[in-house]
């Protein structure tokens, strides 16, 4: 085997000075990481699922907290202004002129009695308003908490990737330091062992964005959860049950749905406000007690009295009317929407899953990575087709995990309408 001249093994050894230091930083990292990763299984078994890590996101959240206040007030809101007027209470003392006449003391009290408060029409109005505050409580809870899914689902996806350049780190910084070691002895050339370091300076760029990806989404989760850590190391994704039929799914999960509810009721609340702008053109009733007291003589008994709304609410009937055919409009036009919307999203994750499925079938029968480094150790296949090969196999990966993740978030978006349950069974 040829050898280089002393002169010339100085002249390289003085150019990878600054490459031999780089080495001796980088291995023992990686190959720390490539152990622990390896140790650990293909998937942990104490980890927590992506449920737990939702509700305690709910329990925590500070929007959702402050969400679930304003309901409350929003519901006591609407329970104001329901009831009887107060009654009134008049006392008057009158002294008379010329003062020999006596004095004169009158006292009334008189209770109004209206339509709507008798019959209920208010009480229940604000029933339907309360409901309606309670459905777009839902909206919101389910609107956050499938963010909160979506970045579990992108973690889920970055700790897969992960683990994967881990593995595709180690044996990039072992055939570098095998090929830096044939170099001194000169068993290759200083362009065979460039592309060795091209393949691991690679390798350590996508590691190291990666790991800027996850700390990324640690940190949405942190936000989410109100400032506390959320730990969630899965790299595999549980099992769903993908509904096998569009129409009867939806026909199931259409009642379900917090903005279809909130359109519905919004309409049956512009019919009801029909009924009671119709009862406020009715006489308002009033009964009393009245007394009066003069020098002598005392009148007593009961009053009645009709006040007959003439004016002030006209037009309110008509915008009333109004009212309740633009909502019924809005109504089906959500109603349209949302079904086309969740059609699109159903075909689209129906696709992603055969895609995904067939990925992975594929990327299962063609994982031989160990067996490429071997082939590269004992001299049977050339660095250019090896780094040819994995260039291949991590691609193949990447678009696995990739269609994979993309299922999932496609799923979780359909399924989050179903009666704000997730279909998610933890594998």
């Amino acid at each position: 085997m040829k050898r280089l001249k002393p002169s010339a093994q100085r002249a390289d050894k003085s150019k990878n000075r600054g490459t031999s230091r780089i080495m001796r930083r980088m291995i023992p990292v990686t190959l720390y990481i490539l152990c622990v990763f390896l140790s650990g299984g293909g998937m942990a078994t104490a980890q927590r699922g992506v449920d737990a890590v939702l509700k305690e996101i709910e329990a925590s959240n500070t929007t959702l907290n402050a969400l679930r206040e304003q309901t409350e007030a929003q519901k006591l809101e609407n329970r104001t202004g329901i009831y009887l007027a107060g009654p009134e209470i008049s006392y008057a003392r009158l002294w008379g002129n010329p003062g020999g006449i006596g004095r004169r003391t009158d006292l009334s009290v008189t209770q109004t009695f209206d339509i709507p408060t008798l019959t209920g029409m208010k009480s229940r109005m604000a029933a339907g308003q309360n409901s309606l505050a309670g459905l777009q409580y839902r909206s919101e809870r389910m609107a956050l908490l499938l963010k909160a899914r979506v970045y579990c689902l992108e973690l889920i996806y970055c700790n897969a990737l992960y683990r994967e350049l881990s593995v595709r780190l180690g044996h990039a910084a072992a055939i570098a330091e095998g090929y830096k070691t044939r170099l001194e002895q000169g068993d290759i050339s200083r362009p065979e062992y460039n592309k060795v370091l091209l393949n691991l300076a690679a390798a350590e760029g996508e590691f190291r964005r990666v790991e800027v990806e996850r700390d990324a989404l640690r940190a949405e989760l942190k936000r989410l959860n109100g400032g506390t850590e959320i730990s969630l190391e899965d790299d595999r994704y549980g099992e769903v049950a993908f509904p096998p039929d569009f129409d009867g799914w939806y026909a199931r999960v259409e009642q379900q749905y917090p903005a279809l509810a909130c359109a519905r009721q919004e309409t049956a609340l512009s019919r009801q406000q029909v009924s009671l702008n119709k009862a406020a053109n009715l006489p308002v009733f009033s009964a009393g007690y009245m007394s009066e007291k003069v020098v002598g003589q005392q009148y007593q008994g009961l009053t009645l009295g009709v006040s007959i709304p003439l004016w002030e609410n006209k037009n309110r009937v008509r915008q009333a009317r109004a009212a309740v055919r633009a909502a019924e409009s809005r109504q089906a036009d959500r109603e349209e929407q949302f079904r086309n919307r969740l059609q699109a999203l159903y075909s689209r994750a129906a696709g992603l899953r055969l895609t995904a499925e067939g990925y992975r079938r594929a990327l299962d029968a063609s994982n031989h990575t160990e067996l490429l480094k071997k082939a590269l150790d004992a001299g049977e296949i050339s660095l250019l087709d090896y780094l040819v090969e994995t260039g291949l196999y991590y691609d193949a990966i990447r678009r696995t995990l990739e269609t994979e993740r993309d299922f999932q978030i496609a799923f979780a978006e359909l399924s989050a309408v179903d009666s704000d349950k997730w279909l998610m069974v933890n594998g």
